[in-house]
């Protein structure tokens, strides 16, 4: 049997039933969620002292996400902010406005057209953004200090060439009613985007941001109910996804978690008995949510294989895998993402590992990348240094890539 012939007898191309059964996706291969910032500005005119803070979803958007539709497929949106507070970077846009709103609107019918479905995933950046972004001092669980002083946001501030030291601008603490009053805006934005006719919501809960900022004993310095142990440090995460559940209904509702993730400074400890009452817990009080995903342990944003291999061994960690997690959750639909390629993704499923894999890089190059896989045509090769806009065209590199068939997408939108 030729390559080709088995990768198409493969069980990334069989059925999968998520959401508790509402949902049959009629292959494997799922669309991760990644920042592109390609979005339009709310205001055209932007000024330091009037910087845009707003973005929403134009045609560049809804054309990307309709290009990498397929039929029973499923897409996880780019992390899309609930206010204006949790936006981490410009271009990204949210879900607090009207004008967003409709926008999304327009990119989840995209997608529906081509048959596919598409979750909402809320990402609140916490202290990975500066104030010059939002207007507002950045928020964590503690008002711990970026500990790095070299480390600067990702874009200069409207006006500036250079780029910001998150050391400069320390985040606060949340109080306790602030995080009630974040737990509300995460479902406004779940609402709304139920409304918008996204077919569930995705809570990030990994990468270093908000609710990763409670888990991680190096960030979370708190001595309430939110802090001082990995129970404690979880209770943010829980009842936010306790609040989620209550919004959009558990069966609609997935999160993404990095229990071992070095991004954005995330550097706690007790990494196994924290992520592990969490899923605990969150399989017991959700036992029907849609799914769950996870980064797998090597991967890394920043750091190279060999380096993360480090901070494993220093752990004592350095052969965990995600079994005792996917143990855990039991039937829950379990997704892996982190590094899957045409050459490693073969048997994966088949040893009942994971449920589905999630791709992310390939396909920002490979908008046909589901055919891809199935025929053994090559990936294009991404082009990392066009990741994240704002650019003066937000196209290149975006919705202008060819399929496998030589056609090149139609690049007028």
């Amino acid at each position: 049997m030729s390559a080709p012939q088995e990768h198409q007898r493969s069980k990334l191309f069989e059925p999968l039933a998520i959401a508790n059964g509402k949902i049959t996706l009629k292959h494997r291969i799922v669309h991760a969620p990644m920042t592109r910032n390609r979005g339009v500005p709310l205001s055209p005119i932007s000024t330091p002292d009037q910087p845009n803070r707003i973005w929403y979803p134009g045609d560049l958007i809804v054309e990307y996400y309709r290009q990498r539709a397929t039929d029973g497929g499923l897409i996880v949106s780019e992390g899309i902010p609930p206010s204006l507070e949790s936006n981490g970077m410009p271009g990204v846009p949210g879900l607090f406005t009207p004008e967003q709103a409709a926008g999304w609107k327009r990119v989840v019918d995209a997608v529906h057209e081509k048959g596919g479905y598409i979750y909402a995933q809320l990402w609140h950046a916490g202290r990975a953004t500066i104030p010059q972004m939002t207007g507002f001092p950045a928020v964590s669980a503690s008002a711990t200090v970026w500990d790095s002083p070299t480390e600067c946001y990702s874009h200069p501030p409207v006006g500036a060439t250079e780029q910001v030291p998150y050391s400069a601008h320390p985040p606060i603490e949340l109080t306790v009613e602030h995080i009630h009053r974040t737990i509300e805006d995460y479902c406004k934005a779940a609402r709304a985007a139920i409304e918008a006719g996204f077919d569930g919501v995705e809570l990030h809960g990994g990468n270093g941001y908000l609710p990763e900022q409670f888990l991680s004993s190096n960030v979370n310095k708190r001595t309430d109910e939110y802090g001082g142990s990995p129970e404690k440090r979880c209770r943010f995460t829980l009842e936010l996804m306790d609040a989620l559940a209550r919004t959009v209904g558990e069966e609609n509702l997935a999160i993404r978690l990095s229990p071992f993730g070095l991004f954005n400074q995330a550097r706690g400890d007790q990494r196994m008995e924290t992520w592990t009452h969490l899923s605990k817990e969150l399989k017991r009080a959700h036992p029907n949510l849609s799914y769950v995903s996870f980064i797998e342990p090597r991967y890394e944003q920043i750091f190279s294989t060999a380096e993360k291999d480090s901070f494993l061994r220093s752990w004592g960690l350095l052969d965990v895998d995600l079994t005792s997690f996917r143990e855990i959750f039991g039937s829950t639909p379990f997704f892996s993402a982190g590094g899957w390629d045409q050459k490693n993704s073969w048997g994966v499923l088949e040893s009942g590992r994971y449920d589905a894999l999630l791709y992310g890089r390939y396909f920002t190059s490979n908008p046909d990348l589901v055919e891809r896989l199935k025929t053994g045509i090559p990936f294009v090769p991404y082009e990392r240094s066009r990741f994240y806009g704002p650019f003066e065209d937000n196209k290149i590199c975006y919705i202008d890539y060819p399929r496998a068939a030589g056609q090149t997408i139609d690049v007028q939108a």
